[in-house]
């Protein structure tokens, strides 16, 4: 029986983990030792950072809907409380699309809670 090898696969193995960090700066692009540590590292950056995403936007559309609601005459926490008193389901994203894109219109809703 002929002898098996894994040289075709632990040379695709390698060469998977070089293109994964193609461009990266120094030994850490070219080296596999350094390429297999900055590769995990990078990708639990991006494990962690695709939770933070929306983390940061949720934050963003929060201080869009506030200072649109604040130049009429009413506070983030009063608005969002008397959207969900008057049943009026609209998530922050869209609130915030609104308050920048239509200011008319996010005047006429604030008018409509108040």
């Amino acid at each position: 029986m002929p002898r098996a090898n894994t040289r075709v696969a632990s040379r695709n193995r390698r060469k998977k983990v070089l293109k994964a960090v193609k461009g990266y700066w120094g030994r850490r692009g070219k080296l596999l030792e350094a390429a297999y540590d900055a590769s995990k590292r990078a990708g639990q950056y991006a494990y962690r950072d695709r939770k933070v995403k929306k983390r940061k936007f949720r934050e963003l559309w929060i201080i869009r809907i506030n200072a649109a609601a604040r130049e009429n005459g009413m506070s983030y926490s009063e608005f969002m409380h008397k959207l969900s008193v008057k049943n009026i389901e609209l998530d922050r994203k869209v609130l915030a699309g609104m308050a920048v894109e239509d200011p008319a219109g996010f005047k006429k809703l604030v008018d409509s809670v108040r």
